[in-house]
Protein backbone atom coordinates (compact mmCIF):
# COMPACT_ATOMS: atom_id res chain seq x y z
CA UNK A 1 0.00 0.00 0.00
CA UNK A 2 3.00 2.32 0.47
CA UNK A 3 4.53 2.88 -3.31
CA UNK A 4 2.44 2.11 -6.74
CA UNK A 5 3.91 -0.21 -8.92
CA UNK A 6 4.28 0.09 -12.70
CA UNK A 7 0.70 -0.78 -13.70
CA UNK A 8 -0.59 2.02 -11.70
CA UNK A 9 1.70 4.77 -13.67
CA UNK A 10 0.43 3.10 -16.67
CA UNK A 11 -3.00 3.23 -16.18
CA UNK A 12 -3.16 6.90 -14.80
CA UNK A 13 -0.92 7.91 -17.98
CA UNK A 14 -3.73 6.10 -19.75
CA UNK A 15 -6.46 8.29 -18.46
CA UNK A 16 -4.70 11.45 -18.90
CA UNK A 17 -4.36 10.87 -22.13
CA UNK A 18 -7.79 9.73 -22.96
CA UNK A 19 -9.15 12.84 -21.13
CA UNK A 20 -6.59 15.25 -22.29
CA UNK A 21 -5.62 14.26 -25.50
CA UNK A 22 -2.30 14.02 -27.49
CA UNK A 23 -2.35 17.53 -28.82
CA UNK A 24 -2.98 19.34 -25.47
CA UNK A 25 -0.37 17.21 -23.84
CA UNK A 26 1.63 18.29 -26.36
CA UNK A 27 1.01 21.62 -26.17
CA UNK A 28 1.82 21.63 -22.25
CA UNK A 29 5.00 20.00 -23.01
CA UNK A 30 6.49 22.45 -25.32
CA UNK A 31 4.96 25.57 -23.36
CA UNK A 32 6.55 24.09 -19.79
CA UNK A 33 9.93 23.30 -21.80
CA UNK A 34 9.79 26.77 -23.57
CA UNK A 35 9.12 28.36 -19.78
CA UNK A 36 12.15 26.69 -18.28
CA UNK A 37 14.38 27.67 -20.85
CA UNK A 38 13.29 31.27 -20.90
CA UNK A 39 13.92 31.08 -16.97
CA UNK A 40 17.66 29.15 -17.49
CA UNK A 41 18.33 32.09 -20.18
CA UNK A 42 17.26 34.84 -17.35
CA UNK A 43 18.87 33.14 -14.28
CA UNK A 44 22.42 33.27 -17.36
CA UNK A 45 22.24 36.99 -18.37
CA UNK A 46 20.98 37.63 -14.53
CA UNK A 47 24.04 36.41 -13.05
CA UNK A 48 26.44 38.19 -15.66
CA UNK A 49 24.93 41.74 -15.80
CA UNK A 50 25.68 42.12 -12.02
CA UNK A 51 28.25 45.25 -13.23
CA UNK A 52 24.48 47.10 -14.76
CA UNK A 53 22.34 46.72 -11.76
CA UNK A 54 25.39 49.06 -9.88
CA UNK A 55 24.71 52.06 -12.61
CA UNK A 56 20.98 54.34 -11.73
CA UNK A 57 18.41 53.00 -13.61
CA UNK A 58 16.82 55.84 -16.56
CA UNK A 59 13.69 57.21 -15.45
CA UNK A 60 10.97 56.12 -17.59
CA UNK A 61 8.39 58.27 -18.37
CA UNK A 62 5.12 57.80 -20.38
CA UNK A 63 1.90 59.31 -21.18
CA UNK A 64 -0.68 58.30 -17.67
CA UNK A 65 -4.33 58.19 -17.60
CA UNK A 66 -5.57 60.52 -15.35
CA UNK A 67 -8.97 60.15 -13.20
CA UNK A 68 -10.16 62.34 -10.22
CA UNK A 69 -8.52 60.62 -7.48
CA UNK A 70 -5.02 60.52 -8.59
CA UNK A 71 -2.14 62.67 -7.64
CA UNK A 72 0.45 63.48 -9.32
CA UNK A 73 3.67 64.37 -7.56
CA UNK A 74 7.65 64.31 -7.86
CA UNK A 75 10.08 63.72 -4.75
CA UNK A 76 12.84 65.63 -4.67
CA UNK A 77 15.91 65.57 -2.32
CA UNK A 78 17.38 68.66 0.02
CA UNK A 79 20.71 70.10 -1.16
Amino acid sequence: MGSFSVWHWLIVLLIVVLVFGTKKLKNIGSDLGGAVKGFKDGVRDGGSSSAAADESPAQVTAAKKVDGNTVDVEAKTKS
